[in-house]
Order: structure tokens, then sequence, then C-alpha cells
């Protein structure tokens, strides 16, 4: 099981990259690993990411936009995942013993 994390280093959006910080730095504070993926430096990487997010996924305008977390190849979400995902690890429930089909 590989956590991937489509991100994006050269952004000059503020809101993208402090997504992208809090994704990242969350799961490193919650010692998951992952793998960082840039998607500014690897054309091959950035057009996969897009394929495989899913139709209902995607924005109505334009690409969807970093960060993207994928379990492996499937599809986990967004920063919006992320969101979620710190909610559970706020109560009772230990991030690291959460089933990662929790993610989809």
């Amino acid at each position: 099981m590989v956590i991937k994390v489509y991100i994006a280093s050269s952004t000059g959006s503020v809101a993208v990259k402090k997504h992208q910080q809090a994704v990242v730095g969350f799961l490193e504070a919650n010692r998951i690993s992952f793998q960082e993926i840039d998607i500014t430096m690897l054309e091959e990487q950035r057009l996969w990411m897009y394929r495989n997010i899913p139709r209902d996924k995607k924005p109505e305008k334009g690409n969807p936009l970093p960060p993207q977390i994928f379990n492996e190849d499937r599809y986990c979400g967004s920063e919006f995942t992320y969101s979620f995902l710190k909610f559970l690890s706020t109560g009772s429930i230990q991030m690291r013993s959460l089933p990662v089909y929790v993610l989809h």
C-alpha cells in the first residue's frame, strides 16, 4: 500500500500551496508513509492523475487542482478528504489504525 500525494511545486496559488502543506504535514505528523509526486516536473504523472480522477470528482471547468490523494491506483480524494481525515484523527480513533479504504 502506497499513499500517493500529487502536488505542484511551482504553483502560483497560495491556496493550493497551503492545502498541499496541510496534507503533507498531516501525513508526516501521523507517521503515515506516502509518496509525493510533483506534477509540474513529470508530465506523464500529471496526465495519469487527470485520467484517474473519477469523472464525478472533477471540477465542472478546468483541471483538478493538487493536492490529489491516491492509494496505489485508487482515487481517495483531494484536500476535502484531508479535512475529513483530520476530523477523524481528533476523536478517539487513531489515524494509524484506520483502514486505507476509509480514504475513499
